[in-house]
């Protein structure tokens, strides 16, 4: 075999693939929490996003909860075992209203970010891009389950509060995963919107929707005493099951159809923002588009 005294040039690696030897674990955990400071920081930052984040379910508890207490009653149902407020009843799907917002939000600010080109420097990392995209999910996750706290600490005081003091441990898991369900949905829409003024648009007709008909403001059986598609439409909604979940798990009870329902449209949505934000596949559906 001829050699020419040069030595055979290595492959060229891809620009977003890690090195052959891989991440460990602590590198990893390093780029997950400068992800999740960066979102931190962003969030106290920006302290009229805090505080729009508790004026709106606030708004509804004591103003929207006080002029329908009367004519919205609330029968015996699970997982309540005796008659309560109307305002108890909302209170769940106020929880879930702070994470569905700042789903919306969380996509607004991706949006933003590939417009002012800082979310290209996200995506030019090494490390995996769904290592990358996952991690800001969770960043949002974070910062939304704060939000919910801070609500319910407020909520207390008008003696809004589950039936043991463990409900607001219980309440976590479902408010973790109903965040990443509805963060994940946030991820999708964002690579869908091709600009920051389209956002109003998805407002209007993504949120308010999944918002109204659920089972977040009254009981889905008096839906179907009016409306029987309209209750199947709540039905299949995600939302409804977001809050389901929050409302059983806060009081200690596990609401299995809608834990497997939102298991499902997690899977979905986070996979379709997987797909959408790779660049073989998402940037040709967005061009073709």
């Amino acid at each position: 075999m001829q050699n020419d005294g040069l030595a055979p040039r290595p492959a060229p690696r891809p620009a977003n693939d890690a090195p052959e030897s891989g991440f460990t674990l602590r590198q990893y955990l390093i780029c997950l929490t400068g992800v999740v400071w960066r979102e931190g920081l962003r969030f106290l930052h920006q302290r009229e996003r805090f505080v729009s984040a508790l004026v709106r379910p606030l708004v509804w508890l004591f103003i929207f909860a006080a002029g329908f207490r009367q004519v919205l009653g609330v029968s015996i149902i699970p997982p309540y075992e005796t008659y309560i407020l109307y305002e108890v009843y909302i209170a769940p799907g106020l929880m879930a209203m702070i994470q569905l917002f700042n789903g919306m939000q969380s996509s607004l600010s991706m949006v933003y970010d590939r417009e002012m080109g800082n979310m290209r420097t996200l995506l030019v990392s090494p490390f995996p891009r769904w290592f990358l995209l996952g991690a800001k999910l969770m960043a949002g996750v974070a910062v939304s389950i704060l939000q919910v706290y801070a609500f319910l600490l407020i909520a207390y005081f008008w003696e809004i509060e589950p039936p043991t003091k463990w409900g607001y441990l219980t309440v976590l898991p479902a408010l973790a995963l109903a965040g990443l369900m509805l963060g994940a949905l946030g991820m999708l829409l964002s690579s869908l919107i091709k600009q920051l003024e389209n956002f109003a648009g998805v407002m209007n007709f993504v949120i308010f929707p999944m918002f109204f008909a659920s089972s977040a403001l009254y009981p889905l059986w008096r839906v179907k005493e009016s409306s029987p598609w309209l209750y199947y439409v709540c039905e299949a909604n995600p939302f409804t099951h977001a809050v389901e979940l929050i409302r059983f798990a806060f009081y200690q009870q596990v609401a299995w159809t809608s834990l497997a329902a939102l298991l499902g449209y997690t899977s979905v949505f986070l996979i379709g923002a997987l797909i959408a934000y790779d660049p073989a596949r998402g940037m040709l559906m967005r061009k073709g588009g």
